[in-house]
């Protein structure tokens, strides 16, 4: 075992210093009508010293395995080892188990094998918020509402079984069959349903409407294998419906793929604009560029971010800003400029090694400052403590970090993350702390999720349609009840002023989570929107004609 080891650090080395440029994932090897044709890396030096090194760690490894007092995991120290090299290095370079490597790839490949639903844990029972559309699940007549109590005449409710335990039983390959005991609202006896598991898209596109007469809204919650086919059907659909003007919303969005990114980009870019390069050590100068071909050159555009949007969500928004494209509208983002390259060992585990940083086309580095004397976990506190989040006027920018756009030759910012053109600050006033004990206990949810257990048929007869729902419904006594009883089996003490203070957005919130649990995604983001303060502000500049 320490022999195969030792052949995969060394193989590790080399493949490193040689990695080919502007490629971040296996799936890109590809040419892309995106790159640019890239100079050939140079050669890596002599192994000697690499060499001595990797003989130590064999050594050391060698040296604990067959004289330690104790027994020791091989395996275990192994990783152990990878993990305390990967740390010394940046927040960004990190080691997958295999385990984690296949959950990463599904995420980013855009589909997993499994029975076909969106599902939300009540108390200790599977509760089915929606059957994927033409999903297995769908297919055997199972319906939202359902309860899933057995997989393969194993119980999983009231049995305290962990989420993962029970994903674990209802995923499979394709094709395989798994047995499903459903209790129904109803209906006395526990239902049989046989599901036959198939391929599952995980989507990445959260919503697209007509936000207003003329203007587009789209959300994208992170990029992935699918997110441009999913972006340009969005798009098409909006622009048969008369889309003249659009809002992308990529708040909240921690970012996926390069190329996925890259293609969005596109969709808004003239031809032979640049996107974005990397450039590192070992890795020469290289960039992606458009092809023309995108389906929304024209029209104004406005893109939402926050301190959360990162990595491919600053790629985007970076070159739209540069570009002069597209006014970004928000709060500074994450500051996630470096470029992993994934290397895979035998075990199906991973090491994700930066290996180059990624530069706006006006040359403006995208990540924030990281090292040992940088708390790095705490800048976005960091952040509200400074006024950074709820003060403009706080935010001051040495003449180094001044860069201007591509065209109009506007001033923009680097030093980390993207700088709006125009702030949103956020607001700490609207919440207090009885509206966050609720929050952090999932009140608010498992209320929408009950109360649509208990009335979606009377729901469904009495709103015909999403909009309907959305022009009358109110939020009643009966559903505060619910909520403030189930807030007390929580543990959450009552406060008559903190709740009243509140109480606007808890009947927003309320509303939202009864419209994705009767008519999905769309529904939650159409009936939450007047919460968002950022989205109101991009609504407000277009229709001022700014």
């Amino acid at each position: 075992m320490r022999l195969r080891y030792l052949v995969a650090l060394m193989a590790l080395f080399p493949m490193a210093m040689a990695a080919q440029p502007g490629r971040v994932i296996p799936q890109q090897r590809q040419n892309t009508p995106f790159q640019r044709q890239q100079p050939v890396p140079q050669q890596p030096g002599p192994q000697s010293a690499i060499e001595a090194n990797l003989q130590k760690l064999l050594v050391a490894e060698s040296a604990i395995a067959n004289l330690y007092v104790d027994d020791v995991d091989e395996e275990e120290l192994v990783k152990d080892a990878i993990v305390g090299m990967l740390e010394e290095l940046d927040p960004h370079s990190t080691y997958l188990t295999p385990k984690e490597n296949e959950s990463t790839q599904e995420t980013l490949t855009g589909s997993f094998d499994g029975i076909g639903i969106q599902f939300n844990m009540v108390q200790d029972t599977l509760f089915i918020v929606q059957p994927i559309v033409d999903g297995p699940s769908e297919k055997v007549g199972i319906l939202a509402g359902d309860r899933i109590v057995s997989v393969n005449d194993t119980a999983i409710a009231g049995v305290k079984m962990s989420q993962e335990a029970i994903m674990k039983r209802l995923r499979g390959p394709r094709g395989t069959r798994v047995n499903l005991g459903i209790v129904r609202r109803g209906v006395s006896d526990t239902l049989k349903f046989t599901v036959v598991r198939d391929k599952i898209p995980v989507t990445t596109v959260d919503a697209g409407y007509m936000i207003r007469p003329g203007i587009g809204y789209i959300r994208i919650s992170s990029f992935g294998a699918t997110t441009v086919n999913e972006f340009e059907t969005c798009l098409s659909e909006l622009q048969s419906q008369g889309m003249q003007q659009l809002i992308l919303d990529l708040q909240g969005n921690g970012g996926g793929l390069l190329m996925a990114a890259v293609g969005i980009a596109n969709e808004f870019l003239e031809r032979d604009r640049m996107v974005v390069y990397t450039e590192g050590r070992r890795q020469p100068k290289s960039g992606y560029v458009s092809d023309g071909h995108g389906k929304f050159r024209n029209g104004k555009l406005l893109v939402l971010i926050d301190e959360f949007s990162a990595s491919a969500s600053e790629i985007v928004s970076g070159a739209l800003q540069d570009w002069d494209r597209a006014t970004i509208v928000g709060r500074r983002s994450f500051g996630k400029g470096l470029v992993q390259r994934p290397i895979e060992f035998h075990d199906g585990s991973m090491i994700r090694l930066t290996v180059a940083q990624y530069f706006t086309p006006s040359g403006r580095c995208i990540q924030k400052p990281y090292g040992k004397d940088v708390d790095y976990g705490h800048d976005i506190v960091e952040r509200l403590n400074h006024g950074e989040l709820t003060n403009p006027d706080s935010i001051h920018f040495p003449d180094s970090l001044k860069y201007s756009t591509m065209i109009e030759k506007r001033t923009v910012y680097g030093g980390g993350g993207i700088m709006p053109d125009v702030f949103v600050p956020l607001d700490t006033t609207r919440t207090n702390q009885y509206y966050r004990d609720i929050t952090a206990k999932s009140v608010v949810l498992q209320t929408g999720l009950q109360y649509v257990e208990k009335n979606r048929r009377s729901l469904e007869r009495r709103y015909p349609d999403l909009d309907a729902y959305l022009a009358d419904y109110q939020v009643g006594q009966d559903i505060y009840d619910l909520m403030l009883k189930k807030a007390d089996d929580a543990g959450v003490k009552f406060d008559q002023e903190q709740f009243d203070h509140c109480k606007p957005i808890f009947d927003v919130q309320l509303k939202s989570f009864i419209a994705r649990n009767l008519w999905g995604m769309n529904g939650y983001w159409r009936a939450i929107e007047s919460l968002d303060l950022t989205l109101m502000r991009a609504l407000e500049l277009l229709e001022n004609g700014q």
